[in-house]
C-alpha cells in the first residue's frame, strides 16, 4: 500500500532523500536543517513556511508511522531524522534504484514534471543521459495494470508540450485523465536554458544548506 502522504510530509520526506543524496555528511538532519530544507525558495514548489513545532510534530506522525527513522541524543535532547520510505535498503517500503530515487525525490519536491525537466532539475542527485533514460527509469515506476498502487503515473500530455508528465502518487491517487500545469515550460522549448536555471537553483539550494550549518553550530 502506498503511504498517502500530506502536502508537508511529502516535502520533509522529499528534503530528507534529497539530502541524503547531496549532504550525505549532514544526515542525519536536525529539526532546524529539515525546518531550513523544507522552506528554501529555490528547488521548491509550491514554496512552504513551516514552522520548527509544525515540522517536529510531522516527524513524529511519520515516524509513528515508520516512514522515518528518528536518532535522539538523550545527552543533548536532539532528535536527527532519515526517511525510510524509499531506497535501495531492506528497511525501505519502496525499493528504487538511484536514478528512480533521484526521479520521486524531485517529484516530490516539485511535482508533476516532464522527463526534460527531470533531467535539467537532477543535478546533483544523479547525471542522466538524456530524457529517455529519464523515460525508462520513470516508465519502470508505473503499473498501467494497477494504477491505484502504482508508484507513478505518467499523465496526459498537455497542450503545448512536447512531453507527458510524470507524477508520484505518494500523497493520493492521481487523476490520470487530465494533465497537470499549463503552458509549455522552458525545459520543453529550450533544453539548455532549463539546466542553466536548474543549476542557479542549485546553487541557492547550497547556500541554504550553508546557513543551516551555521544555524547548527
Amino acid at each position: 500500500m502506498l503511504p498517502n502522504l500530506s502536502d508537508i510530509e511529502a516535502r520533509l520526506i522529499g528534503c530528507l532523500m534529497e539530502k541524503s543524496v547531496t549532504t550525505p555528511d549532514q544526515m542525519p538532519l536536525t529539526l532546524n536543517a529539515l525546518t531550513n530544507a523544507a522552506n528554501q525558495k529555490s528547488a521548491r514548489e509550491p514554496v512552504m513556511a513551516l514552522s520548527q513545532t509544525e515540522v517536529g510534530r510531522t516527524m513524529r506522525s511519520l515516524a509513528e508511522r515508520r516512514l522515518v527513522h528518528v536518532e535522539e541524543n538523550f545527552k543533548t535532547g536532539v532528535a536527527k531524522y532519515k526517511q525510510r520510505l524509499c531506497g535501495s535498503t531492506n528497511f525501505s517500503d519502496i525499493p528504487l534504484n538511484r536514478a528512480q530515487f533521484a526521479i520521486v525525490t524531485l517529484l516530490l519536491l516539485r511535482g508533476a514534471q516532464t522527463p526534460g525537466e527531470l533531467r535539467a532539475r537532477a543535478g546533483r542527485l544523479y547525471a542522466f543521459d538524456d530524457n529517455d533514460d529519464v523515460a525508462t527509469a520513470a516508465g519502470a515506476l508505473v503499473d498501467e495494470d494497477n494504477p491505484q498502487t502504482s508508484v507513478l503515473v505518467r499523465l496526459p500530455r498537455a497542450k503545448g508540450r512536447k512531453e507527458a508528465q510524470f507524477m508520484h502518487q505518494l500523497a493520493g491517487e492521481i487523476d490520470r485523465s487530465q494533465p497537470v500545469g499549463g503552458a509549455a515550460t522552458t525545459a520543453d522549448a529550450d533544453t539548455d536554458t532549463a539546466a542553466l536555471k536548474a543549476r542557479i537553483a542549485e546553487l541557492e539550494a547550497e547556500n541554504a544548506e550553508l546557513r543551516a550549518l551555521l544555524d547548527d553550530a
